[in-house]
């Protein structure tokens, strides 16, 4: 009987030994602060969450490593295996990587090692299978992506300025990122006959192994326009708006059984259950056997505007169950108009409802939540990426509901709060035919549909997401579509959306 070969382990190794200077910056760019995070926490993040990744080694720029572990402490990264200082040059630092890895080695063991730039944040899940996958038949592998723009040649004739002597086939042109994947044994191997070369020098290590391994085939993997590398300053605008406008894919829904089992005996409070999406999800977790508290102003007479009764109502359910599982906002009011023709009490009630409410309601929430290790569900709509006129008080207080949602789940992460945000595309709700009046039919998602996604949002695992709700997704025919490619098409989309 033969006996079955283990796979060798994967470990991702972030190089992070740049210092920010082309960015303007008195620190190193991979600790600026985009969507929130430091640039090297967005990509650890990826690293961390890959299932193909078995562990990770950080190679921080000299004098910069308390920072890294004080990031890895606080986010709870538990594939982080070591931080070490890089070297001077890109080179050196990847040599000092390929030497801690080597340590705890058995004789002929081999590992899969992903190298890849602590600056490109937006890494795509599928792009590190790709890789993983592929070194199971190559020893070398790259990353990269066609080239957009003609590639040409130039050399400068003193002070003449530059002039073109070639300009090559762009359809043989390919754009290199990374991860740059390998055999331990074979980018070693590169590096240890690039020490015999007193003129060595390379820029990444794709090049070391086809330099001074010119026998072993480097294969490419498809990358991502999205892969960017964060080195000028614009790139760090683009990188801060890619992330604000990510939104997630639904999760797959859950069979019935296990709608069941997840609820029974769980609480869940609805605000805004009297109608609409709320009312929707209420029924369904009832009838899957939860607790459910559904509050509106004309069932229960809960004015969500109001902290005392806000208070109230969650106080109630805890003490007639003992718990509170999942906390639910979906009230708001949409009223249109010129914002110089509105008058106060419009303005006032749209802030209160809309944003006010939900800011009370999690602060209501959170010692329940807390406690349960629960979720809080907010509501945002699809003008949000970009006001509109007339819609001034409704989108922007709904794209108030998706930074709250994201600061609140970095906020309450340690207390194992999970905080989602839905936005669906136009819904058939009440509030929206008493705004637009009846549209054509089949031209609306149902709040039937955004109510089941919602269930599958809230017994997920998911924590600072944007799920978009849509009776087509764009990117559905491409499969299985990251969060960035999403934003792009879903910026497309987003032109009228009101919930």
């Amino acid at each position: 009987m033969s006996q079955q070969i283990a796979k060798p382990r994967t470990t991702a190794v972030i190089l992070a030994g740049g210092t920010g200077q082309r960015v303007g910056l008195s620190i190193p760019k991979q600790l600026l602060k985009i969507a929130g995070k430091a640039v090297i926490e967005h990509t650890l993040t990826t690293f961390e969450k890959a299932d193909s990744v078995d562990e990770i080694i950080v190679l921080m720029a000299p004098g910069y490593v308390p920072d890294i572990e004080k990031i890895v402490s606080k986010a709870g990264f538990k594939k982080v295996r070591k931080i070490i200082e890089g070297g001077s040059t890109r080179n050196e630092t990847t040599e000092r990587a390929i030497a801690a890895l080597g340590e705890g080695l058995a004789d002929g063991e081999d590992l899969n090692v992903l190298f890849h730039d602590a600056v490109r944040p937006l890494l795509s899940q599928r792009v590190i299978d790709d890789c993983v996958t592929a070194l199971e038949r190559y020893q070398a592998v790259d990353v990269a992506i066609p080239s957009a723009d003609t590639i040409i040649v130039t050399r400068t004739h003193g002070e003449d300025g530059e002039f073109i002597t070639e300009i090559p086939d762009r359809s043989r042109l390919r754009r290199g990122q990374t991860p740059q994947a390998f055999k331990l044994s074979t980018i070693r191997r590169a590096y240890e006959v690039a020490a015999g070369d007193p003129n060595f020098q390379a820029t990444d290590d794709c090049t070391v192994v086809l330099r001074y391994l010119p026998d072993v085939p480097i294969h490419v993997v498809a990358g991502d326009e999205y892969n960017m590398k964060v080195t000028q300053p614009v790139d760090v605008f683009i990188a801060d708006k890619l992330f604000q406008l990510a939104s997630s894919a639904a999760p797959e829904q859950n069979g019935e059984e296990v709608y069941r089992e997840l609820l029974t005996g769980r609480t869940m409070v609805v605000f805004g259950g009297s109608y609409g999406i709320g009312k929707d999800i209420a029924e369904l977790a009832e009838s899957y056997g939860a607790t459910v508290y559904a509050l509106g102003r004309s069932t229960t007479g809960t004015h969500v505007e109001n902290p005392e009764e806000v208070d109230d109502a969650l106080s109630k359910a805890y003490s007639e169950t003992g718990r509170i599982d999942y906390v639910v906002n979906t009230a708001g009011v949409l009223r249109i108009g010129k914002l110089a023709e509105t008058d106060n009490a419009t303005i006032e009630e749209a802030l209160k409802v809309n944003y006010l409410a939900p800011v009370q309601i999690a602060r209501s929430a959170y010692k329940y939540l807390a406690e349960t290790k629960g979720q809080l569900l907010l509501y945002t709509s699809s003008s949000y990426t970009r006001g509109r006129a007339e819609y001034s008080l409704y989108s922007s207080t709904k794209a108030a509901m998706v930074n709250l949602t994201q600061a609140l789940s970095d906020e309450w992460a340690g207390d194992g709060i999970r905080v989602n945000c839905v936005n669906p595309e136009r819904t058939a709700t009440p509030m929206r035919t008493k705004a637009f009046g009846q549209e054509p039919a089949g031209s609306l998602l149902s709040s039937e549909a955004v109510a089941r996604t919602s269930l599958d949002v809230l017994l997920s695992e998911l924590t600072g997401h944007v799920i978009d709700v849509r009776q087509q997704d764009p990117t559905a025919a491409a499969g299985r579509a990251s969060g960035f490619e999403q934003a792009l098409a879903g910026v497309l989309d987003r032109q009228d959306g009101v919930a």
